[in-house]
């Protein structure tokens, strides 16, 4: 476990170097969430990290480990946005619909069609983004950016379902460079596909290794782990 400074200390670090990117770009920080992912993270660490008031978003990405975590009274009273961030199956559609209030990582219809099913059943709106692939990996889930606008389409008549943007996972590891053109691409995509209104729309691009170069690219909501639980930033 890592003292509570210790999870302070780090996630004033990752603010600062998001502050520092968005500079580099001549953009703005005001638009830009980090995405607290807790997989690897102890409870008392999560808890130390929502204590500190400065997070909105957490993403998890097991859904019985959620649960568990969620419906515990000491975490429920924080209130934040709990996103989905793994592959879904569709035999935890159910709970993932009632607990998240954000699932990051569509990329079929038929799991949406069973995520709006139990939405509706809920009376819920579910805030739902694709998942864009950028590897070459067969284990890892999404679709390329040419497919992606194809499955936009299906989504509209899931009335319970708000798609409100992409996520992509880059490979790892790569040279800046490459980041820097894949991240490229998916913005534009992103600003094709979703364009500015009254819905809030996000792009979830960079990890903990790569977030610098994705906050320079466009990305408004890094998923950060490792660096806020790491008893030493300098490390990872």
């Amino acid at each position: 476990m890592k003292t509570a400074g210790k999870i302070s200390q780090n996630l004033q670090k990752v603010q600062k170097c998001i502050e520092n990117a968005a500079s580099r770009a001549k953009s703005q920080t005001d638009g830009i969430d980090i995405l607290a992912v807790t997989k690897y993270a102890s409870d008392q660490d999560v808890l130390a990290l929502l204590q500190t008031g400065k997070i909105k978003h957490i993403g998890e990405s097991r859904v019985q480990q959620a649960l568990t975590r969620w419906t515990n009274p000491t975490f429920a009273k924080h209130h934040v946005y709990k996103h989905f961030i793994g592959h879904l199956q569709k035999n935890k559609a159910a709970q993932a619909a009632k607990l998240f209030d954000f699932i990051d990582s569509i990329d079929d219809i038929h799991t949406a069609q069973v995520l709006d099913m139990h939405a509706e059943k809920l009376n819920k709106k579910l805030f739902v983004m694709v998942q864009i692939k950028l590897t070459d990996r067969q284990t890892q889930s999404g679709l390329s950016l040419q497919e992606a606008p194809k499955l936009l389409l299906q989504l509209k008549p899931l009335h319970h379902l708000i798609v409100c943007g992409y996520m992509a996972i880059a490979p790892h590891p790569a040279e800046t460079a490459q980041l820097r053109e894949l991240f490229s691409q998916v913005k534009m995509a992103f600003e094709r596909d979703f364009p500015p209104g009254p819905q809030p729309r996000y792009l979830s691009l960079g990890m903990s290794e790569d977030f610098e170069i994705a906050v320079e690219e466009g990305s408004t909501l890094p998923r950060i782990g490792s660096m806020l639980f790491a008893e030493n930033t300098e490390e990872v």
